[in-house]
């Protein structure tokens, strides 16, 4: 009896313009939530107390050359916090570490307010964390719908030859599975390819139906590597739409890696810049584009400070 292949998916799934600082561009509307003590709406970036992700002191290094120094961040609960800076800034190297993919050489990360000298990464999809890419790292041999299925495999409870045969437990798992695909693939305006190979699809699909797979088990904190990397300005345009919208719809906090400031300076509540590993702005939108350092970094101009190391 040949796999259903939504067996297959579980058992596989284990440029910048200077010029953009000068536009008014919009910042997004922040999240509001009511107060459960006045009643009364609150800021969800100002009026939470402690934030949902924060690292401290985190220092990277590979061999001699130094990938982060020092970098204190700290995400709320229901922001879109963006990461940005020149190329080999660090700022993979960052969604790395607070994925549990690099074991930082020091400083911890705190989520929810638990602290990690290296995040469990085996554990991120329990612990309400996903992520996406730079590089497509979806099963292209599969359908859309089993590609985003995949990403609630961390549930299956059911035993392997359950998963093959299809009974018992593992029925039931793969109708609830599918069931939350179709609600993601829907939302995601997604629905009319459901059958098609993911390998088959436009890039920028592609790219959309990696970012369903993350939304799929509705994570608490959502990382985000360049998901707009290769896009044209109307996908773009779009898939900026989707992030918001999912952050408002599944109260999901997004930390966000992108190249393209302009589509940063309005979807972002927080910009954190980095330059040669070091943190050199932190702020809103609105007082980044205006930061001299910020602007220094991104048309090349050397800081006080630099030594020449860092990627």
């Amino acid at each position: 009896m040949p796999l259903p292949s939504y067996t297959l998916g579980v058992m596989e799934a284990s440029a910048y313009a200077p010029e953009v600082f000068a536009r008014g561009l919009p910042s997004s509307p922040r999240l509001r939530q009511q107060s459960e003590d006045t009643g009364e709406p609150i800021n969800s970036v100002a009026g939470v107390a402690s934030p949902l992700l924060s690292l401290q002191g985190i220092g990277l290094s590979f061999g001699g050359v130094v990938a982060l120094a020092d970098i204190d961040l700290s995400v709320l609960s229901g922001e879109i916090r963006a990461i940005i800076g020149p190329n080999g800034a660090g700022k993979s190297s960052l969604i790395n570490v607070i994925s549990g993919v690099y074991r930082p050489d020091r400083g911890h990360v705190r989520l929810d307010g638990i602290s990690y000298a290296q995040v469990p990464t085996q554990r991120l999809a329990h612990l309400g964390v996903a992520r996406t890419f730079q590089n497509l790292a979806l099963f292209k041999g599969l359908s859309v719908l089993d590609n985003v299925a995949s990403g609630l495999a961390y549930k299956v409870r059911s035993n392997f030859a359950g998963q093959v045969l299809g009974i018992g437990r593992s029925r039931g798992e793969q109708r609830d599975s599918r069931s939350r695909a179709e609600q993601i693939l829907e939302f995601l305006d997604l629905s009319s390819v459901r059958d098609h190979l993911a390998g088959t699809l436009p890039y920028g699909l592609q790219k959309r139906v990696e970012l369903a797979r993350a939304l799929v088990a509705e994570p608490r904190l959502l990382l985000l590597d360049e998901p707009m990397a290769g896009m044209t300005a109307g996908e773009k345009s779009e898939m900026a739409a989707f992030v918001r919208a999912a952050r408002d719809r599944f109260a999901t906090t997004v930390v966000l890696i992108e190249h393209d400031v302009g589509v940063v300076m309005g979807l972002s509540d927080r910009i954190a810049v980095l330059d040669y590993g070091r943190k050199i702005a932190d702020a809103t939108p609105d007082e980044v584009r205006n930061d001299q350092r910020v602007i220094d970094a991104y048309l090349g101009v050397a800081s006080d400070n630099e030594d020449g190391a860092g990627i």
